[in-house]
């Protein structure tokens, strides 16, 4: 299927949102890192930014105080996860009133990875929510939240074709989800035929491409193999001979996601969302390629 969308190096950069993802720290070393990264990011006035939640929520604690503090600190818009996974509805809906209550009004809605990890069959918890879609309905329920989920370009590892990948974001939507924010991938034409395919179906809500820099070749390798995302030969050959060379590693994953996103930028993507590892310095070198510059004082500065 050929994509719908043609180049135009016209857009204007202005017309560009962007968004970060960040993952709660583990110790008070990581925790400075992540603040740095804030504090470097946040002048760039991302949409919004958002913060992971762990497996089974095992952050749980961790990434509600992160959120809590983005309120309390920053004037960026916090967006928290959730899962569903081995979690009954009412420990869920705790979760949900807690965020609402900390003013929390965006949630990444996620059905989570099995127990047993990837590769795993999923079970839903007896007394919990079924999937995502449910998800969705619960949290739409509690609250007037901004529900972003989940979209797979190359279908999700346990969908068995991209028309049930493509269905299952439909329901997802039908829930009440207002954004999709998709897995990262490193083929744009993947991306584009995808949204061809989703709205195609009736799907009209955003579908944010998610942009990883390649912090590291052989680990972004690894866990694109667990989610199902393809690494192109020439994306390999690039960082081929480079493992013991971080400082060209970081100029080479610099080049490699501007050309992605620049690319994309040409076809009529105005909004990425970035995978930042927690480290500001790739994301914010792609985003000043982008055209991207800080904001004035004030605006989205980290309070002191």
């Amino acid at each position: 299927m050929s994509s719908s969308y043609k180049p135009s190096r016209y857009v204007s950069r202005s017309r560009l949102k962007v968004s970060f993802e960040f993952f709660p720290p583990k110790t008070e070393e990581m925790e400075a890192t992540l603040w740095d990264s804030i504090e470097r990011l946040a002048p760039l006035n991302p949409a919004f930014v958002s913060v992971t939640y762990g497996a089974g929520g095992s952050t749980r604690e961790r990434t509600h105080s992160t959120v809590a503090r983005i309120i309390k600190e920053t004037s960026l818009k916090p967006a928290a996860h959730l899962t569903c996974v081995a979690a009954t509805k009412e420990q869920v809906d705790e979760v949900i009133r807690d965020y609402w209550a900390a003013g929390v009004r965006h949630i990444v809605a996620l059905r989570g990875d099995p127990v047993g990890g990837v590769g795993t069959r999923y079970e839903s918890h007896p007394g919990g929510y079924e999937g995502s879609p449910e998800l969705v309905a619960g949290i739409k329920a509690i609250g007037d939240f901004e529900v972003s989920v989940s979209a797979y370009p190359e279908k999700h590892p346990e969908s068995g074709s991209i028309d049930t990948d493509i269905e299952m974001l439909k329901r997802k939507v039908d829930a009440g989800a207002t954004r999709a924010i998709t897995q990262f991938f490193f083929d744009n034409d993947v991306y584009l035929r995808y949204l061809d395919r989703a709205r195609d179906a009736g799907i009209t809500i955003p579908i944010v491409p998610g942009i990883v820099p390649v912090q590291n070749f052989k680990q972004t390798a690894g866990f694109a193999a667990r989610t199902g995302a393809s690494v192109p030969d020439w994306l390999a050959r690039r960082f081929e001979g480079l493992e013991n060379d971080p400082a060209t590693r970081k100029l080479i994953a610099a080049a490699v996601a501007a050309e992605q996103a620049l690319d994309l930028v040409d076809r009529g993507v105005t909004d990425f969302h970035f995978y930042t590892m927690n480290r500001a310095d790739l994301v914010y070198a792609i985003c000043h390629l982008l055209g991207m510059r800080p904001q004035e004082a004030g605006v989205s500065a980290v309070a002191a």
